[in-house]
């Protein structure tokens, strides 16, 4: 019995269709990325931001068990290997299904200023200088590898407006501040992790549009 192009290969994770493909971590990938929101992650100078259309949940229990365990905040590369490493196991036995989320963790390492990394459904987790996920990611990829150059050094403002920039501009949309979130890590704050309000995101739109 032919079930389309798996032809019965989807049934368990672990099942390799003739072609080398595991079509239970590409309906993983597939699910990551359909979703209804979109969301831009860039790596500024001396700030790591991510914005969306929607707070993205965070990993806080690994994090807090980490400084509780070593007193100090856990490194966002360290953060990403745990959940590859989570979504990997999913992807080895055949009683479970491939995690159909794309986690984007930006933070501030110590020795190594911003960090961006991105984790997807089939455990494989890579840093970036910019990237996004969802609906337009492709879009967004390719709007972002446009406008940030390798000599690029970009401010905390300046990654943040990038951020809606790209947002806006892949969605075709003018955004209020409602509409939007933006997460900003910065040296400056002790590499803190916070939520801008949505004044500070107004003034952020503002000034886009009057440099535009």
């Amino acid at each position: 019995m032919s079930r389309g192009s798996g032809a019965g290969f989807d049934r368990h994770i672990t099942i390799f269709s003739p072609e080398g493909r595991l079509y239970q971590v590409e309906y993983a990938f597939k699910a990551a990325k359909s979703g209804a929101l979109t969301s831009i992650s860039i790596r500024g100078a001396d700030s790591a931001v991510v914005a969306t259309q929607k707070k993205v949940p965070k990993a806080r229990s690994e994090a807090a068990e980490f400084r509780f365990k070593y007193g100090y905040e856990m490194p966002v590369d360290f953060l990403a290997r745990v959940l590859a490493d989570q979504a990997q196991v999913y992807t080895q036995h055949a009683y479970m299904r491939p995690l159909g989320v794309i986690s984007t963790l930006v933070g501030i390492d110590e020795e190594r200023g911003p960090q961006l990394f991105k984790v997807d459904p089939a455990g494989y987790f890579v840093g970036y200088r910019a990237t996004a996920t969802g609906p337009k990611e492709q879009e967004a990829i390719n709007y972002l590898e446009k406008k940030i150059r390798p000599d690029l050094s970009l401010s905390a403002d300046d990654t943040v407006q990038m951020a809606i920039s790209a947002l806006q501009n892949v969605l075709a949309e003018d955004l209020k501040a409602t509409d939007l979130e933006v997460g900003i890590a910065e040296t400056s704050n002790g590499g803190l992790f916070r939520v801008l309000t949505n004044a500070e995101v107004e003034e952020h739109i503002v000034a886009i549009s009057e440099r535009d």
